[in-house]
Protein backbone atom coordinates (compact mmCIF):
# COMPACT_ATOMS: atom_id res chain seq x y z
CA UNK A 1 0.00 0.00 0.00
CA UNK A 2 1.20 3.56 -0.95
CA UNK A 3 2.09 5.97 1.52
CA UNK A 4 -0.71 8.10 0.55
CA UNK A 5 -3.22 5.03 0.78
CA UNK A 6 -2.05 4.34 4.35
CA UNK A 7 -3.02 8.12 5.45
CA UNK A 8 -6.02 8.47 3.87
CA UNK A 9 -6.93 4.76 5.58
CA UNK A 10 -5.65 5.93 8.75
CA UNK A 11 -8.02 8.73 8.53
CA UNK A 12 -11.19 6.79 7.56
CA UNK A 13 -10.61 4.76 10.42
CA UNK A 14 -9.98 7.19 13.15
CA UNK A 15 -13.51 8.50 11.19
CA UNK A 16 -15.17 5.37 11.69
CA UNK A 17 -14.33 4.69 15.47
CA UNK A 18 -15.20 7.87 16.63
CA UNK A 19 -18.30 7.99 14.62
CA UNK A 20 -19.51 4.13 15.67
CA UNK A 21 -18.96 5.97 19.47
CA UNK A 22 -21.14 8.92 18.64
CA UNK A 23 -23.96 6.73 16.96
CA UNK A 24 -23.63 3.96 19.53
CA UNK A 25 -23.66 6.26 22.43
CA UNK A 26 -27.00 7.86 20.62
CA UNK A 27 -28.89 5.65 19.14
CA UNK A 28 -28.38 2.68 21.37
CA UNK A 29 -30.26 -0.68 20.26
CA UNK A 30 -31.05 1.09 17.01
CA UNK A 31 -27.35 -0.11 15.76
CA UNK A 32 -27.65 -3.33 16.72
CA UNK A 33 -28.69 -2.97 12.93
CA UNK A 34 -25.43 -2.39 11.18
CA UNK A 35 -23.51 -5.07 13.25
CA UNK A 36 -23.20 -7.53 10.89
CA UNK A 37 -21.04 -5.49 8.75
CA UNK A 38 -18.74 -5.50 11.77
CA UNK A 39 -19.21 -8.99 11.84
CA UNK A 40 -18.41 -9.76 8.44
CA UNK A 41 -15.27 -7.68 8.16
CA UNK A 42 -14.09 -9.24 11.55
CA UNK A 43 -14.60 -13.32 9.98
CA UNK A 44 -12.98 -11.77 6.62
CA UNK A 45 -10.12 -11.29 9.39
CA UNK A 46 -10.16 -13.77 10.91
CA UNK A 47 -10.18 -16.14 6.94
CA UNK A 48 -6.47 -15.03 6.20
CA UNK A 49 -5.14 -15.71 10.12
CA UNK A 50 -4.51 -19.48 9.75
CA UNK A 51 -2.88 -19.40 6.07
CA UNK A 52 -1.29 -16.34 6.73
CA UNK A 53 0.45 -17.23 10.03
CA UNK A 54 1.57 -20.69 8.66
CA UNK A 55 3.11 -19.21 5.75
CA UNK A 56 4.70 -16.35 7.56
CA UNK A 57 6.15 -18.75 10.40
CA UNK A 58 7.31 -21.18 7.51
CA UNK A 59 8.71 -19.06 5.34
CA UNK A 60 10.30 -16.52 8.46
CA UNK A 61 12.08 -19.49 10.05
CA UNK A 62 13.18 -21.05 6.59
CA UNK A 63 14.76 -17.42 6.24
CA UNK A 64 17.39 -17.76 9.21
CA UNK A 65 18.69 -20.42 7.27
CA UNK A 66 20.53 -22.28 9.95
CA UNK A 67 18.74 -23.73 12.09
CA UNK A 68 20.73 -22.84 15.36
CA UNK A 69 20.13 -19.17 14.35
CA UNK A 70 16.78 -19.85 15.19
CA UNK A 71 17.72 -20.46 19.15
CA UNK A 72 18.72 -17.22 19.19
CA UNK A 73 16.55 -15.08 17.66
CA UNK A 74 13.46 -17.61 19.63
CA UNK A 75 15.73 -17.20 22.67
CA UNK A 76 15.72 -12.84 22.40
CA UNK A 77 12.04 -12.96 21.34
CA UNK A 78 11.04 -14.82 24.34
CA UNK A 79 12.74 -12.94 26.76
CA UNK A 80 11.64 -9.68 24.95
CA UNK A 81 7.87 -11.39 25.76
CA UNK A 82 8.31 -12.28 29.13
CA UNK A 83 10.63 -8.96 30.46
CA UNK A 84 7.63 -6.68 29.08
CA UNK A 85 4.56 -8.69 30.38
CA UNK A 86 6.66 -8.93 33.83
CA UNK A 87 6.88 -4.60 33.64
CA UNK A 88 3.16 -4.75 32.56
CA UNK A 89 2.03 -7.24 35.41
CA UNK A 90 3.94 -5.12 38.03
CA UNK A 91 2.44 -2.08 36.42
CA UNK A 92 -0.77 -2.62 36.85
CA UNK A 93 -0.21 -4.33 40.59
CA UNK A 94 1.26 -0.73 41.52
CA UNK A 95 -1.60 1.13 40.35
CA UNK A 96 -4.38 -1.09 41.88
CA UNK A 97 -2.08 -0.89 45.15
CA UNK A 98 -1.84 3.10 45.08
CA UNK A 99 -5.69 3.58 43.42
CA UNK A 100 -7.53 0.88 45.79
CA UNK A 101 -10.35 0.94 43.15
CA UNK A 102 -12.11 -2.11 45.24
CA UNK A 103 -11.92 -0.44 48.50
CA UNK A 104 -15.41 0.01 50.00
CA UNK A 105 -17.36 -2.17 47.57
CA UNK A 106 -19.40 -5.30 48.20
CA UNK A 107 -19.60 -7.99 46.10
CA UNK A 108 -20.24 -10.67 48.18
CA UNK A 109 -23.12 -13.47 47.29
CA UNK A 110 -22.48 -12.73 43.16
CA UNK A 111 -23.46 -15.62 41.21
CA UNK A 112 -20.64 -17.02 39.32
CA UNK A 113 -21.21 -17.11 35.14
CA UNK A 114 -21.35 -19.83 33.55
CA UNK A 115 -18.38 -19.62 31.14
CA UNK A 116 -16.69 -19.20 34.56
CA UNK A 117 -17.83 -22.32 35.88
CA UNK A 118 -17.17 -24.61 32.70
CA UNK A 119 -13.33 -23.22 32.76
CA UNK A 120 -13.08 -23.34 36.90
CA UNK A 121 -11.14 -26.94 36.33
CA UNK A 122 -8.05 -25.47 34.26
CA UNK A 123 -4.79 -25.79 35.74
CA UNK A 124 -1.27 -24.69 34.35
CA UNK A 125 -0.86 -28.80 32.80
CA UNK A 126 -3.59 -27.37 30.71
CA UNK A 127 -1.79 -24.37 29.38
CA UNK A 128 1.18 -26.67 28.78
CA UNK A 129 -0.95 -28.99 27.17
CA UNK A 130 -2.06 -26.69 24.78
CA UNK A 131 0.82 -26.46 23.10
CA UNK A 132 0.43 -29.50 20.87
CA UNK A 133 -2.58 -30.72 19.15
CA UNK A 134 -3.14 -33.64 17.98
CA UNK A 135 -5.21 -32.57 15.00
CA UNK A 136 -4.04 -29.45 13.38
CA UNK A 137 -7.57 -29.72 11.17
CA UNK A 138 -9.44 -28.86 14.22
CA UNK A 139 -6.97 -26.96 15.90
CA UNK A 140 -6.73 -24.34 12.69
CA UNK A 141 -11.04 -24.46 12.34
CA UNK A 142 -11.46 -23.18 16.23
CA UNK A 143 -8.78 -20.73 15.82
CA UNK A 144 -6.33 -22.16 18.30
CA UNK A 145 -2.97 -20.85 16.88
CA UNK A 146 -0.31 -21.65 19.54
CA UNK A 147 -0.28 -25.53 18.35
CA UNK A 148 -0.37 -24.30 14.43
CA UNK A 149 2.87 -21.70 15.47
CA UNK A 150 4.63 -24.90 17.05
CA UNK A 151 4.01 -27.13 14.21
CA UNK A 152 5.19 -24.53 11.59
CA UNK A 153 8.14 -23.59 13.93
CA UNK A 154 9.57 -27.16 14.11
CA UNK A 155 8.63 -28.10 10.52
CA UNK A 156 10.43 -25.54 8.95
CA UNK A 157 13.18 -25.95 10.52
CA UNK A 158 13.39 -29.78 9.22
CA UNK A 159 12.82 -27.83 5.93
CA UNK A 160 16.37 -26.59 6.36
CA UNK A 161 17.71 -29.42 6.54
CA UNK A 162 16.97 -31.40 3.59
CA UNK A 163 18.25 -29.42 0.95
CA UNK A 164 17.13 -29.12 -2.27
CA UNK A 165 13.66 -30.49 -1.58
CA UNK A 166 13.07 -28.40 1.30
CA UNK A 167 13.62 -25.17 -0.88
CA UNK A 168 10.77 -26.21 -3.41
CA UNK A 169 8.55 -26.28 -0.42
CA UNK A 170 10.01 -23.00 1.09
CA UNK A 171 9.42 -21.23 -1.86
CA UNK A 172 5.90 -22.12 -2.22
CA UNK A 173 5.15 -21.28 1.54
CA UNK A 174 6.97 -17.44 0.14
CA UNK A 175 4.52 -17.60 -2.43
CA UNK A 176 1.26 -18.22 0.05
CA UNK A 177 2.41 -15.61 2.11
CA UNK A 178 3.10 -12.92 -0.36
CA UNK A 179 -0.67 -13.81 -1.40
CA UNK A 180 -1.88 -13.46 1.60
CA UNK A 181 -0.16 -10.14 2.42
CA UNK A 182 -1.88 -8.75 -1.00
CA UNK A 183 -5.21 -9.72 0.49
CA UNK A 184 -4.79 -7.84 3.54
CA UNK A 185 -4.13 -4.92 1.89
CA UNK A 186 -7.07 -5.34 -0.24
CA UNK A 187 -9.37 -6.29 2.93
CA UNK A 188 -8.06 -3.21 4.62
CA UNK A 189 -10.44 -0.96 1.95
CA UNK A 190 -13.34 -1.99 4.11
CA UNK A 191 -11.63 -1.56 7.41
CA UNK A 192 -13.21 1.79 8.26
CA UNK A 193 -17.10 0.55 7.65
CA UNK A 194 -16.51 -2.24 9.38
CA UNK A 195 -14.48 -1.15 12.51
CA UNK A 196 -17.44 1.80 12.57
CA UNK A 197 -20.43 -0.76 12.66
CA UNK A 198 -18.18 -3.19 15.24
CA UNK A 199 -17.75 -0.33 17.69
CA UNK A 200 -21.14 0.87 17.34
CA UNK A 201 -22.71 -2.53 17.36
CA UNK A 202 -21.43 -3.68 20.58
CA UNK A 203 -22.49 0.26 22.04
CA UNK A 204 -25.64 -0.71 21.06
CA UNK A 205 -25.48 -4.34 22.50
CA UNK A 206 -24.57 -2.29 26.22
CA UNK A 207 -27.81 -0.39 25.67
CA UNK A 208 -26.26 2.96 24.48
CA UNK A 209 -24.61 5.93 26.44
CA UNK A 210 -26.82 5.97 29.28
CA UNK A 211 -26.39 2.22 30.29
CA UNK A 212 -23.14 1.97 29.15
CA UNK A 213 -22.61 4.80 31.86
CA UNK A 214 -24.49 2.91 34.37
CA UNK A 215 -22.30 -0.16 34.19
CA UNK A 216 -19.13 2.22 34.00
CA UNK A 217 -19.99 4.11 37.22
CA UNK A 218 -20.81 0.99 39.04
CA UNK A 219 -17.24 0.44 38.72
CA UNK A 220 -15.76 2.79 37.96
CA UNK A 221 -12.57 3.38 39.87
CA UNK A 222 -12.09 -0.08 38.06
CA UNK A 223 -11.47 1.30 34.86
CA UNK A 224 -10.06 4.44 35.98
CA UNK A 225 -7.43 2.01 37.45
CA UNK A 226 -6.98 -0.42 34.33
CA UNK A 227 -6.48 2.47 32.08
CA UNK A 228 -4.14 4.45 33.94
CA UNK A 229 -2.16 1.48 34.41
CA UNK A 230 -2.36 0.95 30.33
CA UNK A 231 -1.62 4.14 29.16
CA UNK A 232 2.06 4.34 31.48
CA UNK A 233 2.80 0.90 30.33
CA UNK A 234 2.11 2.13 26.41
CA UNK A 235 4.78 4.85 27.49
CA UNK A 236 6.97 2.06 28.76
CA UNK A 237 6.69 0.40 25.32
CA UNK A 238 7.15 3.82 23.49
CA UNK A 239 10.24 4.08 25.85
CA UNK A 240 11.32 0.62 25.08
CA UNK A 241 11.12 1.43 21.26
CA UNK A 242 13.03 4.51 21.63
CA UNK A 243 15.95 3.62 23.01
CA UNK A 244 16.30 0.01 22.39
CA UNK A 245 14.77 -0.53 19.29
CA UNK A 246 16.32 2.64 17.97
CA UNK A 247 13.12 4.10 16.29
CA UNK A 248 11.22 7.57 16.72
CA UNK A 249 8.13 8.87 16.43
CA UNK A 250 7.09 7.73 13.11
CA UNK A 251 6.97 3.99 13.90
CA UNK A 252 4.31 4.75 16.45
CA UNK A 253 2.36 6.63 13.63
CA UNK A 254 3.15 3.90 10.96
CA UNK A 255 1.36 1.60 13.55
CA UNK A 256 -1.70 3.39 13.95
CA UNK A 257 -3.99 1.49 11.78
CA UNK A 258 -3.65 -1.50 13.17
CA UNK A 259 -4.12 0.02 16.87
CA UNK A 260 -7.05 1.36 15.52
CA UNK A 261 -8.32 -1.67 14.09
CA UNK A 262 -7.70 -3.56 17.20
CA UNK A 263 -9.40 -1.02 19.53
CA UNK A 264 -12.40 -2.18 16.98
CA UNK A 265 -11.95 -5.40 17.05
CA UNK A 266 -10.70 -6.55 20.63
CA UNK A 267 -8.49 -9.26 18.96
CA UNK A 268 -4.82 -9.44 18.67
CA UNK A 269 -5.23 -12.43 16.38
CA UNK A 270 -7.88 -10.49 13.86
CA UNK A 271 -5.37 -7.71 13.65
CA UNK A 272 -2.50 -9.34 12.70
CA UNK A 273 -2.99 -9.58 9.45
CA UNK A 274 -2.74 -5.53 9.63
CA UNK A 275 -0.26 -5.32 12.07
CA UNK A 276 2.11 -7.44 9.99
CA UNK A 277 1.50 -5.04 6.94
CA UNK A 278 1.97 -1.91 9.08
CA UNK A 279 5.52 -3.12 10.85
CA UNK A 280 6.48 -4.05 7.28
CA UNK A 281 5.61 -0.88 5.83
CA UNK A 282 7.55 0.86 8.94
CA UNK A 283 10.66 -1.37 7.32
CA UNK A 284 11.48 -3.46 9.22
CA UNK A 285 12.99 -6.62 8.00
CA UNK A 286 10.86 -9.81 7.24
CA UNK A 287 12.28 -12.39 9.23
CA UNK A 288 11.33 -10.16 11.89
CA UNK A 289 7.80 -9.87 10.98
CA UNK A 290 7.23 -13.31 10.32
CA UNK A 291 8.23 -14.66 12.74
CA UNK A 292 8.21 -12.49 15.83
CA UNK A 293 4.51 -10.85 15.13
CA UNK A 294 2.89 -14.05 14.96
CA UNK A 295 4.26 -15.89 17.33
CA UNK A 296 3.89 -12.33 19.73
CA UNK A 297 -0.28 -12.46 18.33
CA UNK A 298 -1.01 -15.54 20.64
CA UNK A 299 1.51 -15.57 23.81
CA UNK A 300 2.53 -11.55 23.99
CA UNK A 301 -0.20 -10.50 26.28
CA UNK A 302 0.76 -7.41 28.29
CA UNK A 303 -2.13 -5.70 27.98
CA UNK A 304 -3.73 -8.81 29.15
CA UNK A 305 -1.74 -9.80 32.15
CA UNK A 306 -2.10 -6.06 33.43
CA UNK A 307 -5.74 -6.62 33.41
CA UNK A 308 -5.74 -10.11 34.91
CA UNK A 309 -3.47 -8.73 37.59
CA UNK A 310 -5.55 -5.65 38.83
CA UNK A 311 -8.88 -7.28 38.25
CA UNK A 312 -7.87 -10.04 40.55
CA UNK A 313 -6.64 -7.41 43.38
CA UNK A 314 -9.93 -5.48 42.43
CA UNK A 315 -11.35 -8.92 43.03
CA UNK A 316 -9.61 -9.21 46.99
CA UNK A 317 -10.33 -5.34 47.62
CA UNK A 318 -13.64 -5.48 47.17
CA UNK A 319 -14.39 -8.51 49.27
CA UNK A 320 -12.26 -6.81 52.29
CA UNK A 321 -9.18 -9.65 51.89
CA UNK A 322 -5.84 -8.11 52.14
CA UNK A 323 -3.44 -9.80 50.35
CA UNK A 324 0.15 -10.10 51.69
CA UNK A 325 3.13 -9.00 49.62
CA UNK A 326 3.96 -12.75 49.29
CA UNK A 327 0.26 -13.18 47.88
CA UNK A 328 0.73 -10.57 45.40
CA UNK A 329 4.13 -12.10 43.89
CA UNK A 330 2.03 -15.18 43.63
CA UNK A 331 -0.35 -12.82 41.21
CA UNK A 332 2.92 -11.84 39.81
CA UNK A 333 4.22 -14.39 38.48
CA UNK A 334 1.22 -16.32 37.68
CA UNK A 335 -0.32 -13.81 35.39
CA UNK A 336 2.39 -13.31 33.84
CA UNK A 337 3.28 -17.14 33.30
CA UNK A 338 -0.52 -17.29 32.41
CA UNK A 339 -0.79 -14.62 29.89
CA UNK A 340 2.08 -16.06 27.99
CA UNK A 341 0.94 -19.29 27.83
CA UNK A 342 -2.66 -19.67 27.87
CA UNK A 343 -3.24 -18.46 24.32
CA UNK A 344 -3.85 -21.91 22.73
CA UNK A 345 -7.36 -22.11 25.30
CA UNK A 346 -10.61 -20.90 23.94
CA UNK A 347 -11.78 -17.50 26.46
CA UNK A 348 -7.75 -17.14 27.39
CA UNK A 349 -8.55 -14.14 29.18
CA UNK A 350 -10.84 -15.76 31.35
CA UNK A 351 -8.87 -18.55 32.11
CA UNK A 352 -6.01 -16.31 32.77
CA UNK A 353 -7.98 -14.89 35.75
CA UNK A 354 -9.59 -18.27 36.59
CA UNK A 355 -5.95 -19.43 37.42
CA UNK A 356 -4.81 -16.30 39.36
CA UNK A 357 -7.88 -15.98 41.79
CA UNK A 358 -6.88 -19.99 42.32
CA UNK A 359 -3.29 -19.65 43.24
CA UNK A 360 -4.32 -16.91 45.92
CA UNK A 361 -7.78 -18.73 47.03
CA UNK A 362 -10.07 -15.46 46.15
CA UNK A 363 -13.50 -16.81 44.83
CA UNK A 364 -14.64 -16.87 41.48
CA UNK A 365 -17.77 -15.07 42.10
CA UNK A 366 -15.87 -11.91 42.02
CA UNK A 367 -15.70 -11.89 38.04
CA UNK A 368 -19.35 -11.43 37.74
CA UNK A 369 -18.76 -7.70 38.47
CA UNK A 370 -16.46 -7.39 35.98
CA UNK A 371 -17.93 -8.61 32.96
CA UNK A 372 -20.46 -5.47 32.48
CA UNK A 373 -16.92 -3.35 31.50
CA UNK A 374 -14.53 -6.25 30.17
CA UNK A 375 -15.91 -5.56 26.35
CA UNK A 376 -14.82 -2.13 26.86
CA UNK A 377 -11.45 -2.82 29.05
CA UNK A 378 -10.58 -5.25 26.03
CA UNK A 379 -10.61 -2.78 23.52
CA UNK A 380 -8.07 -1.14 25.18
CA UNK A 381 -6.04 -4.21 26.28
CA UNK A 382 -5.70 -5.57 22.84
CA UNK A 383 -4.96 -1.82 21.30
CA UNK A 384 -1.23 -2.62 23.70
CA UNK A 385 -1.25 -6.55 23.16
CA UNK A 386 -0.48 -5.18 19.54
CA UNK A 387 1.56 -2.54 20.17
CA UNK A 388 3.59 -4.22 22.67
CA UNK A 389 4.27 -6.76 19.72
CA UNK A 390 4.82 -4.10 17.07
CA UNK A 391 7.75 -2.88 19.56
CA UNK A 392 9.10 -6.44 20.11
CA UNK A 393 9.44 -7.05 16.02
CA UNK A 394 11.36 -3.47 15.89
CA UNK A 395 13.43 -4.87 18.67
CA UNK A 396 14.03 -7.96 16.87
CA UNK A 397 14.79 -5.95 14.12
CA UNK A 398 18.08 -3.98 15.62
CA UNK A 399 18.89 -7.37 16.57
CA UNK A 400 19.33 -8.98 13.30
CA UNK A 401 20.55 -5.86 11.39
CA UNK A 402 23.30 -5.65 14.10
CA UNK A 403 24.76 -8.62 15.94
CA UNK A 404 23.02 -11.30 13.52
CA UNK A 405 23.81 -9.12 10.31
CA UNK A 406 25.63 -11.77 8.77
CA UNK A 407 22.43 -14.08 8.47
CA UNK A 408 21.45 -14.86 4.59
CA UNK A 409 18.44 -13.41 4.48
Amino acid sequence: MSHKHAIILLILIVIGVIAGVLAGWIWGPAMLGVAWMGDMFLTALKMLIVPLIIAAVISGVASLGDVRKLGRIGGATLAYYFITTGIAVFIGLVMVNLIQPGAGLNISGGEIPQKVLEKEETSASDILMSLISPNLIASAADTQLLPLIVFAIVFSAALTTIGKRGEHVIEFFNGVNDAMMKLVVWLMYFAPIGIFALVAGRLGKAGGGEQFMAEITAVGWHVVTVLSALAVHFVVLLLILFFVAGRGMDYLVGMLRALFTAFGTASSSATLPLTMECVRENKVDDRSVRFVLPLGSTVNMDGTALYEAAAVMFIAQAYGIDLTMGQQVIIFVTATLAAIGAAGIPEAGLVTMIIVLNAVGLPLEGIGLLLAVDWFLDRFRTSVNVWGDSVGAAVIDRLLRSKYSGMSP
